[in-house]
């Protein structure tokens, strides 16, 4: 072989020994790497599988207990109206009447007597009402359409 053509050979001959050493440090630093830190990339490989089953069961249980939810709130029973619970003031104000009649303070007259005629069907003495609250009923009634000045019941 002429010079040039040594020359080359030489280059070339270089670069692959260049590549191969090059190979042969990355094949030595990983193989380093693992022995000197096992545990690191152990747990590091071990560690991500864990961590997206911890988040699949997450969110399953999360699915679950919204489902849960849903169906608890879709078969609750129908909200039921809150009646006044505290018992009657000596004399009687018209916000009190209002509360017995289920209606607010300023209703027209004709809804006043709506409310105190089913009010009154429900707790009528004749049915089995009792007559202390059939009388607070009308009083509320008067109360309302202004009638009395909350002058008190005959209990």
């Amino acid at each position: 072989p002429s010079k040039s053509e040594n020359r080359i050979l030489n280059s070339s001959s270089t670069a692959l020994r260049l590549h191969h050493d090059s190979q042969h440090l990355i094949w030595w630093t990983k193989f380093y790497i693992l022995q000197i830190s096992p545990l690191k990339v152990s747990t590091t490989i071990m560690a991500t599988p864990f961590f997206a089953g911890l988040a699949v069961a997450a969110a399953a249980y999360a699915g679950r207990y919204g489902i849960q939810a849903w169906q608890a709130f879709k078969a609750r029973p129908p909200r039921m109206r809150k009646f006044y619970e505290g018992g009657f003031q000596a004399t009687m104000t018209r916000r009190e009447a209002a509360l017995i009649l289920g209606v607010r303070e300023h209703t027209p007259t004709d809804k006043i007597k709506e409310a105190h005629r089913r009010v009154m069907i429900a707790n009528h003495p004749d049915a089995g009402g009792s007559h202390y609250l059939a009388s607070k009923i009308n009083e509320a009634k008067d109360v309302l359409l202004g009638k009395t000045k909350g002058g008190g019941s005959a209990f």
